[in-house]
């Protein structure tokens, strides 16, 4: 098993991994991100939910280009958001990014946005597929295709097989 690694789970054909440390992105709150109140606009706290997913996708060796190139493209399908504290300009935070893997043709990112002294900003939750730019509708096992695209996908939360 590779370092940072804790388990392996199969479901359904699915071997996933559950990695030691969370996947994260640092972010400053810039001024222009904040609202009347001075707090971050709730609509940035979906930006940066986005990035970090972005971010784990290419930690992974996922490129936007690799995935449009092979026909499909990742689709939010909900979004759950759960503010727990404001964030100002200029606070330093983390945003994690973990997948969280059942069966069918949808997967979960769960998310925190957390200062660096520890603080949860807020709490995130993507229902997530994966398109088939061609069919229009969701491929049937995302764990798969991202595995096959993907250089090293434990940051995904999947084994090499």
């Amino acid at each position: 098993m590779a370092d940072g690694v804790e388990a392996v789970v199969e479901a359904d054909g699915i071997v996933a991994v559950r990695a030691a440390e969370p996947f994260t992105v640092p972010v400053v709150v810039r001024g222009y991100e904040t609202d009347t109140q001075g707090h971050l606009n709730q609509s940035v706290y979906l930006q940066y939910a986005e990035h970090a997913r972005w971010s784990l996708l290419q930690a992974s060796g996922i490129g936007q280009s690799a995935m449009v190139a092979t026909g499909i493209g990742p689709v939010t399908i909900e979004t759950t958001i759960r503010y727990r504290r404001e964030l100002r300009a200029g606070d330093e935070v983390e945003v994690s990014a973990a997948i969280v893997w059942g069966e069918g043709r949808t997967f979960v990112f769960e998310q925190t946005v957390r200062r660096t002294d520890g603080t949860v900003a807020a709490e995130i939750s993507a229902v997530c597929g994966l398109l088939d730019l061609t069919e229009r509708k969701l491929v049937k096992d995302p764990g798969a295709a991202l595995r096959a695209l993907a250089d090293d996908p434990s940051p995904l939360g999947l084994s090499a097989e």
